[in-house]
Formats: structure tokens, C-alpha cells, sequence
């Protein structure tokens, strides 16, 4: 009898014949699911008078900024009922869900939503107010300079058959108190859903502030999370989102996509794309790549 030593043993346990050479036997793959690609963008709104940065010269760079990242779901602020028309009509492929923030119609800025339909379909949607009465058009509270809302679907994914929550915003620029309970509100309904989420927006804030930490710092269930800071954890000074149509990157992100745990961030990044010295938008768009565990 011939005694082999046992890691010899082990390895030939695990090895397949194939023609003439062994190779170690290779399990079947567990189910990958296709990565998804966000991105929230603050547009600026189309009536502003920016001069050579107003909407009318500035429209097809958005469009090419968007192609380019060619993302899943879209989370769009600061967008006017013309300004979602000539996107719904040029971004052929998405869907678009969104409302006028000041009557829930067409009045008002919107922070809406576009998704491939080639990826998800729509199993319901709606909206919500950052106020005392979530339910009511227009509705303000707090410190709230403006009416503010956050537009949401659920959507599930062709890929895999999963449905996931995607829910976009854009808080108040003015007002502390209104962005710490809009905060509070949002992850207040988002914890009813029980599904994978993502959340992005235009928050207005900082990481050092209370919203960013009633968001992605929250106790008891599991946490949000930042996917721009899992994939960059140490903060940089260049980390600016907001430019004012200069480029410059000093500061730090006031556009944010957050996740549940139950994703993997990929990648994320800032967007700064610009064509000969001019940019898209004052903010740069944010990115992020997750998949679902």
C-alpha cells in the first residue's frame, strides 16, 4: 500500500481529469447580480440667468454628461417641467416619474426619477413632502424656505426579479432645522418599505452635519450607507460638489448617494465633465456602482 501524505490527498479530492491534465475542480458559480448604476445630478434650474451658462447653451452637455455614465436610475433636482419635457424626449429608454414640487403637477421645481425600462419595470411610485403634512402639495415646515419632496418607486429589477426601493431629493438650502427632520421623515417611511433602497439627492449639508448622520450613522436597524466614502474613505479637501459653474473642487459633497446594506458599492465617483473649460451644470454629478448581495 502506497501512503500519500494528506495535503497530497486533499488536493487530489478536489481536482476534475480533463484530457490528459488534472485541474482543480471549479464549483458552480454563485448568481452575480448585474451591477446597477446611479446617478444624482442638481441641473439648475432652466429660467435662472446665468448668461453663458444659461439652460439654452448648456442642454446638450447635460444630455452627453448623462449618455456618457449611461446610468439605471437617474435622480435628477432643480428640474422644470421644459427641462424633464426635453429630457423625456432626448433620453430615449427611460421612464420618468416626477411632480412640480409647488402643486404636484407641473408647477415647481421637480426631483424626479428616470429609470431604463429595459432593466426595471414600475410596480408603484409616488411622492412625499419634507413636511409636517407629507401628503399635501406645496406643503412647508420648520425653517423650510421652499416646498421640498422626495419622489419615489419601486421598481423591480428584470435581471433577478427583485424589487428595490430608489427614492430622489433635493433639501432645503435655507433652513437647518428642515433639513434635520426631512432627515428624519425620510427615514422614517423608508423604514416601512423592508426592501433593498437607495436614496439620492442634493441634501444641502455636509457630512459633519446632523442630516448626514441621521441618514447614514442611524442606530438600532442597519445603517444607510455612503457609497462615495466606502470606496474614498479618507476624506479629501477636494471633494467638492457644488462649483457655481467654476470647476473648482475645494469643499466637500453636498450631493450624496446612500444605500441599504443590502447592496455592494462597486465604484463611485464625482463627475467633471466638461467640454472646453464649460460645465453641464453648478454641481458636478455624483456616481455610484452597487450590486445587490
Amino acid at each position: 500500500m502506497i501512503y500519500l501524505p494528506r495535503i497530497l490527498i486533499r488536493w487530489l479530492a478536489v481536482v476534475c481529469l480533463s484530457g490528459t491534465a488534472l485541474r482543480p475542480c471549479q464549483a458552480a458559480d454563485e448568481p452575480r447580480h448585474q451591477p446597477i448604476k446611479i446617478m444624482s445630478f442638481n441641473l439648475r434650474y432652466g429660467t435662472a440667468n446665468d448668461g453663458t451658462n444659461r439652460w439654452a447653451l448648456r442642454q446638450n452637455l447635460v444630455l452627453d454628461t448623462i449618455r456618457n455614465f449611461d446610468p439605471d436610475l437617474l435622480g435628477l433636482q432643480e428640474v422644470l417641467a421644459f427641462q424633464g419635457d426635453f429630457l423625456r424626449t432626448n433620453l430615449p429608454g427611460y421612464e420618468f416619474h416626477g411632480v412640480g414640487r409647488d402643486d404636484g403637477d407641473r408647477k415647481g421645481e421637480f426631483a424626479p426619477i428616470f429609470f431604463k425600462g429595459s432593466r426595471f419595470t414600475l410596480r408603484t411610485a409616488g411622492h412625499f413632502w419634507l413636511s409636517e403634512t407629507p401628503d399635501v402639495p406645496g406643503s412647508k415646515s420648520w425653517d423650510s424656505s421652499l416646498p421640498r419632496l422626495v419622489s419615489w418607486a419601486v421598481l423591480t429589477d428584470r435581471s433577478n426579479d427583485q424589487p428595490l426601493v430608489y427614492g430622489n431629493t433635493h433639501f432645503d438650502h435655507r433652513g437647518p432645522k428642515a433639513r434635520v427632520e426631512s432627515a428624519r421623515l425620510i427615514r422614517e417611511k423608508a423604514a416601512a418599505a423592508n426592501l433593498p433602497l437607495i436614496l439620492s439627492g442634493d441634501f444641502n449639508d455636509q457630512e459633519t452635519g446632523e442630516p448626514y448622520a441621521i441618514l447614514a450613522n442611524a442606530k438600532g436597524d442597519s445603517p444607510w450607507i455612503d457609497a462615495y466614502r466606502v470606496i474614498h474613505p479618507r476624506k479629501s479637501p477636494t471633494e467638492g460638489s457644488f462649483h457655481d459653474f467654476t470647476g473648482r473642487r475645494e469643499g466637500s459633497r453636498i450631493d450624496w448617494i446612500f444605500h441599504s446594506g443590502d447592496f455592494t458599492p462597486i465604484n463611485a465617483q464625482i463627475d467633471y465633465t466638461q467640454e472646453l473649460g464649460r460645465f453641464p451644470s453648478d454641481h458636478f454629478p455624483v456616481e455610484a456602482i452597487l450590486r445587490l448581495k
